[in-house]
């Protein structure tokens, strides 16, 4: 009897240690975006890729619209094991490197042709590592587009933000670059935004043409200031605990699933550039304002000192190499 229940024990033990080592690697992906950006296309799309041919080693769950996390926290809790991606926009990275600070420099880029340039050339790639003392992983570049700037009011010249309150993302080149033209910058949630435009204790935000739309901002904003005066990219990331502990060829088969997605996610952000500008011209809801050429020199050279003013965190040779991707 002794050695039956012996037998037993040994078994269950045996496949509960099977079932154990069966158990899928799990990547729970969160952001802060809706499921129609490009972001959350670049996501869902990279979920099904490992579902097809991952399918019983890898599981990806998807978790949009800051369900999990909002970007402010998501590397935190990254470093903790409870998440292990995410795409936060390059603007959250400060704490954790100076460099990529670049992106968020006014008028760098003159259009998304010289940011691919960039960040596929060897300055943009070198900076992927840069987050590696802090435990974590860049995978890759993710675009969503040229910003715009909304407003209450017609932000024709930079004398027209002057005592306007804009929503910024944490990031103290943006502060910067609004306290250029006299405006005032406030560090708020990507959340809270619609909310915030709607019960107007803010008078405007930037953002591209996708989070405008999808977001519903043109809804509660006059004026959209056709001005393409930055970008607003992200950096899919994960853990360097997470990442070094898979097993070679894992991650290697990931790790091409995910660059799929993201180029994927970069045909889905050009076209909705595009196509969401167009829908908020349909609505009616908001004006869209084009600058013209001596209007645009006004806020170039109002806010290019920025540069300056970053050039020792950043790297002169850093910002050499982002102004050459314009030829």
């Amino acid at each position: 009897m002794r050695l039956l229940s012996a037998a037993v024990a040994t078994l269950a033990l045996t496949v509960g240690a099977q079932a154990a080592m069966a158990a899928p690697v799990e990547i729970k992906f969160s952001h802060v975006v809706a499921e129609n950006t490009p972001k959350g296309q670049m996501a869902n799309k990279f979920r099904d890729l490992v579902e097809e041919r991952l399918a019983g080693k890898v599981e990806v769950k998807v978790f949009p619209s800051s369900q999990l996390f909002g970007d402010n926290k998501v590397l935190e809790a990254m470093l903790l094991g409870d998440v292990q991606m995410a795409a936060p926009s390059l603007s959250k990275f400060q704490k954790y490197t100076k460099s990529l600070q670049i992106f968020d420099l006014p008028f760098l880029f003159k259009d998304m042709e010289a940011v691919e340039r960039f960040q596929q050339g060897p300055a943009g790639q070198k900076l992927l590592g840069s987050l590696s003392k802090k435990g974590l992983v860049g995978l890759g570049y993710l675009h969503n587009g040229m910003k715009q700037l909304s407003a209450n009011n017609p932000l024709k010249t930079p004398a027209d933000a002057n005592g306007r309150k804009f929503r910024i993302m944490t990031s103290d080149v943006l502060q910067a670059q609004f306290e250029a033209v006299e405006a005032v910058p406030l560090k708020k949630p990507f959340s809270e935004v619609f909310t915030l435009l709607q019960t107007k204790a803010i008078d405007g935000q930037e953002n591209t043409w996708s989070n405008i739309y999808s977001k519903k901002f043109f809804e509660v904003q006059p004026y959209i200031t056709e001005s393409n005066h930055g970008v607003l990219d992200y950096l899919v990331v994960t853990s360097a605990e997470f990442w070094m502990g898979l097993d070679d060829d894992l991650r290697t088969e990931i790790k091409k699933a995910l660059d799929e997605a993201i180029k994927h996610g970069n045909m889905v952000a050009a076209e909705k550039a595009s196509t969401d500008k167009q829908a908020i011209a349909d609505s009616g809801r908001s004006e869209i304002l084009t600058l013209t050429d001596a209007e645009r020199q006004q806020w170039v050279e109002a806010m290019k000192p920025v540069w300056k003013k970053f050039e020792g965190e950043i790297g002169a040779d850093l910002i050499e190499a982002a102004v050459a991707s314009n030829k």
